[in-house]
């Protein structure tokens, strides 16, 4: 009697749900075998958990002030001790998690699709509409990435919805490129000339045939961007132009623990060791994630 398990790795699928389950299990087992991986997924669901369950996790309030207990080092009653204000740090970090997990989701969200499209009409039609599209691309890769995102948030304004909105226009061009690179490999496939070959319009192929091809090397993309997008959002944060106080975002935590840090370590220490586990867990997950995704990996195993 065939199991669940024999079911799914069946090398004949009889339904598009069999083999799409059966190659879902097929990655799950090798993201497994990654210790590396299993390690930056852990983090990462971590950081989604702790910024669902922030008010459960959070001891105190993060905006609450208690002056009579300013600076104090950690101890049982604040596990990572309080700032210039009093305000819980260990609080203000469970909290900071929801705003990193908003900023690198949003920013993910809307620079992705964004520059998946655009490298994907560029690689598929060529000629003139390649050479304007990937010319506007390489404008915005010619600049760093901080110092375009900087430019962009300092003309529209500080604050975490414009941050979000600099970040994503300086994230988008990569996604591009990596899109165009997918869409000259497969423009010329057979199976694309037999669907223009039926009739298909060119918006069908790329919506239907195209884009789904190079959504692989997007998920890969996009979770190794997640760490300098986290890095980019503290940096902005750092300087006063993204998420105001008293939102307790990372950066801006370290900004004001800077003038503290021979004494009061902890003030700025604290929220660093957030930004650099969080930036790893993305690093490692994203590695594991195109080990275990990249066709030719495949065939190595």
């Amino acid at each position: 009697m065939a199991t669940t398990r024999d079911w799914l790795l069946d090398d004949s699928p009889s339904s598009r749900l069999q083999a799409r389950l059966g190659r879902s299990y097929r990655l799950s087992r090798a993201l497994a075998r990654n210790p590396l991986a299993m390690v930056g997924a852990i983090i990462v669901l971590t950081l989604i958990l702790v910024a669902l369950f922030a008010p459960w996790i959070a001891t105190h309030s993060p905006i609450g002030q208690d002056l009579a207990n300013r600076l104090k080092p950690p101890s049982a009653e604040n596990w990572m001790g309080t700032d210039e204000l009093g305000r819980d740090i260990w609080s203000r970090v469970v909290y900071g998690a929801r705003i990193t997990l908003m900023i690198v989701a949003l920013v993910a969200v809307l620079a992705a699709p964004v520059g998946l499209v655009i490298g994907a009409v560029a690689g598929y039609f060529g000629g003139w509409t390649d050479r304007i599209l990937m010319g506007i691309t390489d404008i915005f890769l010619s600049m760093p990435k901080l110092i375009l995102a900087l430019a962009f948030v300092a003309a529209l304004g500080p604050g975490i919805q414009n941050a979000i909105i600099a970040i994503a226009i300086a994230t988008w061009p990569g996604y591009a490129r990596i899109a165009r690179a997918e869409t000259l490999t497969i423009r010329n496939s057979e199976f694309v000339a037999a669907v223009e070959l039926q009739g298909a319009s060119s918006l069908r192929v790329i919506v239907n045939h195209i884009l789904p091809l190079c959504t692989s090397s997007m998920i890969i993309r996009v979770t190794l961007d997640m760490a300098g997008i986290i890095l980019t959002a503290a940096g902005l944060g750092f300087i006063g132009l993204g998420a105001q106080p008293p939102l307790p975002e990372w950066g801006a935590m370290i900004s004001r623990g800077r003038s503290f840090i021979l004494d009061q370590w902890w003030v700025a220490t604290m929220p660093g060791f957030a930004i650099v586990i969080v930036s790893l867990g993305f690093c490692f997950l994203g590695d594991g994630l195109r080990d275990v995704l990249d066709p030719k990996h495949g065939d190595r195993q």
